[in-house]
């Protein structure tokens, strides 16, 4: 698609609000583990261009390419059958002969890649940038064995990691590819899962992010609805309840869960099949996957003058519409301390300022405002309730709001209509006659 082709408005607002992930992403290190399918037609110029993007941006990526249909298609051709320990969901088993099959699939994987990330063409992302992939053993296996009576041969397990290769690989730029082949100090070499690769490399590296890109991604709940954040203890949840994923996709949660407990920042489990889904997933606010991170996604705190540029951007489109009155910046700066946010990925998404009138015991809520993509979703009531917390925490019986367009809002709330006389003295002086608006009061205390 041409330039010319997008609305103006809708790229501009959208690289606008990318600015931040772009500075963010810089300088951090993620691994991108992805099937062999990935690397065939036609999904692979959207994964190697989006590839190059991120590299563009100053991200440092270690990739782990899996291989199983090209490994597939080389035992067929061979008229070797494959075998599973567990089905066709569990781990392979790898003899003489299917070892020699992962190899050449394995080759064959990452001569793409290497191709493909050469590409130099002028309309493409990948024009004037030079992307030098390196490959190696960075990683040590030691074998499976036998696991519920059954010899897995050749199929083995990560040992070790290489870090200081890989962080020398990626300090001057490159691209590390790792495949999911490790080697013996004997010298023999094993196959390998690429979701274990990937976890063991991030989780040594210590990784900003994992992403897993994915047939079973992202996950979704019983009536098919995205999963979008999970929490460590939230992801043991599903998978303790042996019906809650398929298998595959339950395999995969495991291996996320594992990572977030071995220290990895972030995991996200994305479509493999959906075009532009890493850049989706990192540079817009609410992304395309399944996020797993011991970290609170969306938080509920006492607001910092930092916050104020974010707080601002809430409530002045609201004053000029004339639901909230004008709020001068210093005012704000001065009674910083009053006011709540509601946190999501570094973006103030929702606030409201508790204001006390001691004399009278009464606290005054004030400047509720949540961004329009996420309102519905409780977070504006969620604000009242902390806040009504504070007030019980500061001594105050009783909390009052000033509206002109949300009474039966807050009416809904346990808040009853109430006349200007009611207000605290001091702020009864302040009230604004001609503004008109609804006064209501609710008891806390």
């Amino acid at each position: 698609m041409r330039l010319a082709e997008l609305d103006p408005q809708q790229f501009t607002a959208w690289f606008r609000h990318a600015a931040p992930y772009i500075n963010a992403h810089r300088g951090r290190t993620f691994v991108i583990a992805f099937p062999g399918g990935a690397v065939e037609p036609p999904r692979v110029a959207g994964l190697i261009h989006d590839i190059a993007v991120l590299t563009s941006l100053g991200v440092q990526l270690v990739l782990v390419p899996g291989a199983r249909p090209q490994v597939e298609r080389r035992l067929q051709h061979h008229g070797l059958a494959p075998r599973y320990a567990h089905g066709s969901t569990g781990l392979r088993v790898t003899d003489a002969d299917t070892l020699a099959c992962v190899r050449d699939a394995v080759s064959e994987v990452r001569t793409t890649l290497e191709a493909q990330l050469s590409v130099g063409v002028a309309s493409s992302p990948m024009a004037g940038l030079r992307l030098r992939v390196v490959a190696g053993n960075v990683i040590t296996a030691r074998p499976v064995g036998v696991r519920d009576g059954i010899d897995h041969l050749y199929t083995g397990e990560v040992r070790r990691v290489d870090t200081d290769a890989l962080r020398q690989r990626l300090a001057h730029g490159d691209v590390a590819l790792v495949s999911p082949l490790g080697y013996s100090p004997t010298g023999e070499a094993f196959n390998l899962s690429a979701e274990s690769v990937a976890r063991s490399v991030a989780e040594a590296l210590g990784a900003d992010k994992l992403i897993h890109l994915s047939s079973h991604a992202p996950l979704r709940d019983a009536d098919g609805a995205a999963i979008r954040e999970l929490t460590p203890r939230e992801g043991r949840a599903w998978l303790d309840d042996s019906a809650a994923l398929p298998e595959a996709a339950r395999r995969l949660l495991h291996s996320a869960h594992q990572a977030c407990a071995g220290g990895v920042g972030r995991v996200h489990l994305l479509d493999r099949h959906q075009d532009g889904a890493l850049l989706l997933e990192l540079f817009t606010r609410d992304g395309v996957g399944t996020l797993l991170t011991p970290d609170p996604f969306e938080t509920l705190r006492t607001a910092g003058l930092d916050d104020i540029p974010g707080i601002l951007a809430l409530i002045r489109p609201l004053e000029a519409a004339g639901a909230l009155v004008h709020r001068p910046r210093e005012i704000l700066e001065a009674q910083i301390d009053a006011f709540t946010v509601v946190e999501r990925d570094g973006a103030v998404i929702a606030t409201s300022a508790l204001v006390p009138w001691p004399e009278e015991d009464a606290g005054e809520i004030a400047c509720l405002a949540v961004d329009p993509d996420y309102r519905g979703a409780g977070r504006a009531a969620a604000l009242i309730q902390r806040l009504e917390r504070q007030a019980l925490g500061h001594g105050l019986r009783r909390l009052f709001v000033l509206t002109t367009r949300a009474e039966h809002w807050f009416r809904e709330r346990g808040f009853e209509p109430a006349d200007a006389d009611a207000l605290p003295e001091t702020r009864r002086a302040l009230y604004d006659q001609g503004r008109g608006s609804k006064v209501l009061i609710k008891r806390v205390g």
